[in-house]
C-alpha cells in the first residue's frame, strides 16, 4: 500500500506522540470525568491504540478520490411537496380523517389537554 504523502512529493509525516496518563487524565478533567489510577491506566493503553488506528488511515492514497459526504449518490425518492387544491384536497382531508378514531366538525376529536375540560 502506497503512501499518500510518499505518492504527493510531500514529506512523510512525523510520528504521533503517544499518549501519557496525564493527557488522559487531563481529557477526564476537562470532560468533569473521575478516575482511579487503574482506570486512568487501562484507558490510556485503549486510547492510545485507537489513535493508532486511526492513524494508519494516513496510508491510503486518496490523491484521486473526490470529497464526498456519503459514499452513494442518493436521489430524492419523495414526491414533490404541492399543496393540493380544490377536490384534491377535500379527498385527501376525507382520507386522513377516516384514519382517525373520531372526527367533530371536519377535524380530529381528541382527548382534553392537561386536564381542561371540553
Amino acid at each position: 500500500m502506497s503512501s499518500h504523502h510518499e505518492s504527493s512529493g510531500a514529506p512523510a509525516p512525523t510520528p504521533r506522540a503517544h499518549l501519557t496518563t496525564d493527557d488522559v487524565a487531563k481529557v477526564a478533567r476537562l470532560a468533569l470525568l473521575e478516575l482511579s489510577d487503574d482506570e486512568l491506566v487501562t484507558f490510556t493503553g485503549q486510547l492510545d491504540a485507537v489513535l493508532d488506528l486511526a492513524d494508519q488511515l494516513n496510508e491510503f492514497d486518496i490523491g484521486d478520490v473526490p470529497p464526498t459526504a456519503h459514499p452513494f449518490g442518493l436521489v430524492n425518492v419523495f414526491r414533490d411537496d404541492v399543496a393540493a387544491v380544490g377536490h384534491d384536497a377535500e379527498v385527501l382531508r376525507e382520507e386522513a380523517l377516516a384514519a382517525g378514531p373520531e372526527i367533530e366538525a371536519h377535524q380530529f376529536k381528541v382527548p382534553p389537554a392537561l386536564g381542561e375540560a371540553p
